[in-house]
């Protein structure tokens, strides 16, 4: 008994997934029941299934993992049903079993697995062909088993919440919640990873930074619904025509940015033709609901940064500059 009670410390501390866990577990199990064959099942209710999980098969009798069966003519369910866990006389005592009869069983033994609320999740169970007795004390330690195995399916299902919920949240903590695309945040986090990567590769970027003119007066004249949707499909726009591997962001209430990797010489002639591409972009004819508005455009700024700039401020700082440069320009035509 000592010896199998240091084997359960060794699998209960060592032991950190749903596999590794049972499979020390029906070791175990066989070791104090002398049964042939034990194995985990998951019972599929909603589908009248019953699925082995895991298996140990170690004589004659051989209970293949997969192997799903209807869960109404299961020994297990009749044993829940019934409150009887244990018999060494299957034959007399469910004979009318097809399993039961298919594999030959005289000795069976089950636990209920439990999780949650008293949900069922399945049983952890015990069978041989032969008569096997059974005794009182490994009754005991599959109790204890199927309780350790609760826990742990617990615990896998509280982490996989916890995953899910955490990637909600950073996908929802970097990006912008009325548009999509992503907010400030991410921006300067991916603005300085390029600026990194430009600085190793001996390259540059050009970054733009795009403030929409006149959504004041679309707020004021069609409503803030309007105007989100003017931003909603502004943004949709902009995502839709940049280049693969491009990068843009609503950074303030109607404030974006774009920016990317140079792929030429000419930061000039580039520049030009960003900045042509971008005004042409938020240029146009945008359905808001109920209203209609003919847009010209958005004032667009384009900065290249510099070798070794590191800082994702000053480039913003430039780039804003100069949007405001291109702001008051348009106002005086």
């Amino acid at each position: 008994m000592n010896d199998v009670l240091n084997k359960l410390a060794v699998a209960v501390s060592e032991d950190e997934d749903l596999e590794s866990l049972v499979r020390s577990l029906l070791e175990l199990l066989e070791a104090v029941t002398g049964l042939e064959s034990t194995y985990l099942t998951h019972i599929d209710s909603a589908n009248g299934l019953q699925r082995i999980v895991f298996a140990r098969n170690s004589k004659d009798l051989s209970i293949p993992e997969g192997l799903s069966v209807p869960w109404g003519d299961t020994l297990c369910k009749r044993a829940i049903d019934e409150g009887r866990m244990f018999t060494n006389d299957v034959g007399n005592q469910w004979g009318d079993s097809e399993a039961a009869k298919h594999l030959g069983l005289t000795t069976y033994i089950s636990e209920p697995v439990c999780i949650g609320d008293n949900e069922l999740y399945g049983t952890l169970c015990g069978a041989s062909k032969q008569k096997v007795p059974v005794s009182d004390e490994a009754r005991r330690l599959l109790t204890m088993f199927g309780r350790l195995i609760a826990r742990q399916l617990e615990r896998d299902q509280l982490l996989a919440t916890l995953r899910r919920e955490h990637i909600t949240l950073r996908e929802y903590a970097l990006t912008d919640p009325l548009t999509g695309i992503s907010n400030r945040r991410a921006m300067e986090a991916e603005l300085k990873r390029s600026l990194a990567n430009a600085n190793r590769a001996g390259s540059v970027i050009h970054l733009a930074f795009i403030d929409l003119d006149g959504f004041k007066s679309i707020n004021d004249n069609h409503g803030h619904d309007a105007g989100d949707r003017f931003l909603i499909e502004m943004a949709r726009k902009l995502k839709g025509g940049l280049r693969d591997g491009d990068f843009v962001a609503r950074i303030g209430g109607d404030e974006f940015v774009v920016f990317g990797s140079a792929v030429s010489c000419d930061y000039d002639r580039s520049r030009k033709a960003i900045r042509k591409r971008l005004e042409d972009l938020t240029r146009g004819t945008f359905h808001l609901g109920t209203a209609s508005i003919d847009y010209e455009g958005a004032s667009v700024g384009v900065v290249t940064s510099e070798p070794e700039m590191k800082l994702p401020d000053v480039l913003l700082a430039r780039a804003d500059e100069v949007m405001y440069s291109v702001k008051r320009a348009r106002r005086r035509e």
